[in-house]
C-alpha cells in the first residue's frame, strides 16, 4: 500500500517536469538573440551646419513657380517681396478692357407750361371819387336836410370827408344823433344826407310797425355797427358804399319794454320773423341788402345802401 508521503512526491515531480521544460526553450531563445551595444550612438550636429545640411537627402524641394523665379542680384527679401506682390496681383480681379458706358437717365418730363393768365381788369375809378364842397351848398342837399327836420330827426353838420388817394369823398356829411322823435341811434352815424333820410324812413315806416305786429313793443333805438368809413369791399377791388357815406350797417333793435334783438343766423322764432319781415321790406327804399346767410361778413348785422345801379336795380340777399 503506498503511503500519503510517495503520493504527494508524485504530484510534485509531475508539476515540476512542464516548468522545467518552459525555463530551458526560454534560455535557448535568449542565446540566439543579437548582442546590442551599451550605448547608442547620437549624430552631433555642428551649429554651422545649414538646415540644408541637416534636411535628409531623399526630402523633395517643390520646383519654383515662373512667377517665383529669383531675379539676378535681387536680395532674399526683395525676393519674398516680389512673390507677395505677384500672388495679390494674380488674386485681384482685372479690370476689363473697356468701361462699360453708363446708361443715360431718361430726360424729367417738363411742368406743364401754365395757361397765360388773362390780363387783370382795371376798375375804373368812381365818379363821386372826385367830388368836392362847392362854396354854396346845392340846393338837393338843402332840401334833403328840411325834409330830416320834419320827420323829427335830430342831427350836426360836418365837415366834408375826403382822402384822395383811396378815392373817399363825402362833400356835405351829417351826423345823425336820432332816427325821429322818441327813436334813437347809438352810436351817431355820419352819412350823407340822402342815406340818413332813407335810414330815418326805414326806421319809422318799416321797423316800427313790425316791431308792434310782431314783438307786441315799440321801436325804442337802433343799434349801428358802422357808417361812414374809408375802405375798398370786405372782398376788394372796389370801393364800399362806406366810402361814401352812403351805406349804413345794423347790428341790433332795443324795444320800449327793454329786450334787445340782435342780427344773427338762428334767433328764436318770433324774433326770426320780426328780423325776416323788415329785411324783405328794405329791399326797395334800399339798392343794396345784406345778412345773415349772404356771407361770413354779414352773418351779424344787417348792411343797408343806396348803391346806384342800371336803371334803379336792386341787390338783396
Amino acid at each position: 500500500m503506498t503511503s500519503p508521503t510517495s503520493i504527494r512526491m508524485a504530484g510534485l515531480i509531475r508539476l515540476a517536469l512542464p516548468l522545467a521544460a518552459a525555463m530551458l526553450s526560454a534560455g535557448a531563445a535568449l542565446a540566439q538573440a543579437p548582442e546590442l551595444p551599451d550605448k547608442v550612438p547620437v549624430p552631433e550636429l555642428n551649429q554651422s551646419q545649414s538646415a540644408q545640411e541637416a534636411a535628409p537627402a531623399d526630402v523633395p524641394i517643390p520646383e519654383p513657380r515662373p512667377g517665383d523665379a529669383p531675379k539676378p542680384d535681387q536680395p532674399a527679401t526683395d525676393k519674398m517681396d516680389q512673390q507677395k506682390s505677384d500672388q495679390h496681383q494674380q488674386a485681384r480681379p482685372q479690370p476689363p478692357a473697356v468701361a462699360p458706358t453708363p446708361t443715360e437717365k431718361p430726360a424729367a418730363p417738363k411742368p406743364p407750361e401754365k395757361p397765360a393768365q388773362a390780363p387783370e381788369k382795371k376798375i375804373p375809378p368812381d365818379p363821386r371819387s372826385a367830388a368836392v364842397p362847392q362854396e354854396k351848398m346845392p340846393d338837393e342837399e338843402l332840401a334833403c336836410r328840411r325834409r330830416l327836420k320834419s320827420m323829427g330827426v335830430d342831427f350836426e353838420e360836418r365837415k366834408a370827408e375826403r382822402d384822395a388817394a383811396v378815392g373817399c369823398s363825402v362833400p356835405y356829411p351829417i351826423a345823425l344823433k336820432t332816427l325821429g322823435k322818441s327813436l334813437d341811434i347809438n352810436p351817431e352815424s355820419e352819412l350823407n344826407c340822402q342815406m340818413a333820410e332813407a335810414a330815418a324812413r326805414f326806421a319809422a315806416d318799416i321797423v316800427q310797425p313790425a316791431a308792434k305786429a310782431e314783438l307786441g313793443a315799440e321801436l325804442k333805438s337802433v343799434g349801428q355797427a358802422s357808417a361812414f368809413v374809408c375802405r375798398h369791399r370786405n372782398g376788394g377791388g372796389k370801393l364800399s358804399e362806406h366810402a361814401f357815406g352812403n351805406a349804413l350797417d345794423i347790428a341790433s333793435f332795443t324795444l320800449s319794454d327793454g329786450r334787445r334783438i340782435d342780427i344773427r343766423p338762428a334767433p328764436p322764432e318770433k324774433e326770426a320773423k320780426f328780423l325776416n319781415a323788415i329785411r324783405k321790406a328794405a329791399c326797395g327804399p334800399f339798392k343794396t341788402v345784406l345778412g345773415p346767410g349772404s356771407d361770413a361778413d354779414h352773418s351779424r348785422h344787417l348792411h343797408l345802401d343806396l348803391a346806384p345801379r342800371r336803371n334803379g336795380g336792386t341787390f338783396c340777399q
